[in-house]
């Protein structure tokens, strides 16, 4: 079975950009690029050359990982989401075994996760154990240091 990609509708409009502005715009560029370093002579030692060959093996990689996402894009409908469990979408406050507030996360697909800033995967460890719980219920996550349980204080939509 394929990968299915979840993520919110607004994420896949900015995949789909990026796409189209890697296919048309980015690659007119990396080709102009291309064109101007051979102009500098014999290839075997032209570092421009190498570096623009370089330049477009990137530019073909990240358009055929675009390709796969979005043709694998399932979009999650955030406003049909029950609002007493965690799902995709929500905002979640939990508190540690010691009692410990900590910030809310919002769950997110995997394509969206920015764990720096709050924002945690469906697909990792902690959304995972989180995923299907309501407020009041004890999850634990497996971690590498070990298991660990967090209490769900509050969901928000």
């Amino acid at each position: 079975m394929e990968k299915e990609y979840k993520m919110s509708a607004a994420r896949a409009q900015e995949l789909q950009e990026e796409l189209n502005y890697l296919k048309t715009t980015r690659s007119d560029e990396v080709a102009e690029q291309i064109k101007i370093a051979r102009g500098f002579g014999d290839l075997s030692e032209n570092s421009e050359y190498d570096e623009a060959k370089n330049e477009q093996g990137k530019l073909y990689s990240r358009i055929a990982e675009l390709e796969e996402i979005l043709q694998h894009v399932v979009i999650v409908d955030e406003s049909s989401a029950p609002t007493n469990v965690v799902t995709i979408g929500c905002k979640v406050t939990v508190c540690g075994a010691d009692g410990r507030e900590l910030p809310a996360y919002k769950i997110v697909g995997s394509q969206e996760s920015d764990p720096m800033h709050g924002i945690i995967s469906e697909e990792s460890p902690f959304g995972k154990a989180l995923i299907g719980a309501k407020e009041g219920d004890t999850v634990t996550v497996d971690a590498p240091r070990g298991a660990m349980t967090y209490t769900v204080k509050k969901i928000e939509r």
